[in-house]
């Protein structure tokens, strides 16, 4: 009976091990195939954030000499594109879009979370409208600035999110986009833009 048994046991052995060598091979493989692929087809890219156009809503400019002072109410209409070059679809928070004027923030709008699929690009508009009281400290600049006819403005967004790629690595991203203009007091338009565009992973 023991000399049967034992004759049994070795087969099932064998059997059992081959079975788990053939799993672990299968998850080897497989753990091979997931890594090419994260590097590969499925790599986190850097979504991109453009000004496409700036255009000026609402201008009024109140010059008063001989107090050597100035009150400017502006509006700005900026149209922005984010653009997701990723195989998987970008999540991203709340986000700033910010105006300044000679490296003081005089201006901001928020931009809400949302999601851009998979090789899309997501148009979106935000407004940016000069807060006055930010121009106090600025009022001799700004004095020169409307004298001369040209008001040096810069815009500055930053969209922060994640990708996920294949439902188990999240990669956070932040891309922004920074640009330089001038309106034109007098003919009340915007000048060329100078944009800068940074992504990082």
């Amino acid at each position: 009976m023991k000399a049967a048994y034992g004759g049994d046991a070795s087969p099932r052995r064998r059997t059992c091990r081959n079975v788990c060598l053939a799993a672990t091979a299968a998850v080897f493989v497989a753990t091979i195939v997931l890594v090419i692929l994260c590097l590969t087809v499925f790599k986190a890219k850097n979504p991109t954030t453009t000004v496409n156009s700036a255009v000026l809503k609402d201008l009024d400019v109140s010059l008063n000499i001989p107090r050597v002072s100035v009150d400017v109410n502006l509006t700005l209409g900026v149209d922005l594109s984010v653009k997701n070059p990723n195989k998987v679809g970008f999540k991203y928070k709340n986000s700033t879009a910010s105006l300044n004027y000679r490296g003081t923030q005089v201006g901001e709008a928020q931009i809400g979370s949302g999601k851009i699929s998979a090789d899309q690009t997501k148009p979106m508009n935000v407004t940016l409208t000069i807060m006055a009281d930010r121009l106090l400290g600025k009022s001799s600049e700004l004095f020169s600035d409307v004298r001369a006819g040209t008001l040096p403005l810069n815009t500055f967004t930053k969209i922060s999110g994640k990708v996920i790629v294949l439902g188990i690595f999240k990669i956070h991203v932040v891309s922004t986009s920074s640009c330089d203009f001038s309106i034109d007091v007098g003919n009340r338009t915007v000048g060329q833009q100078r944009c800068t565009h940074k992504t990082k992973l």
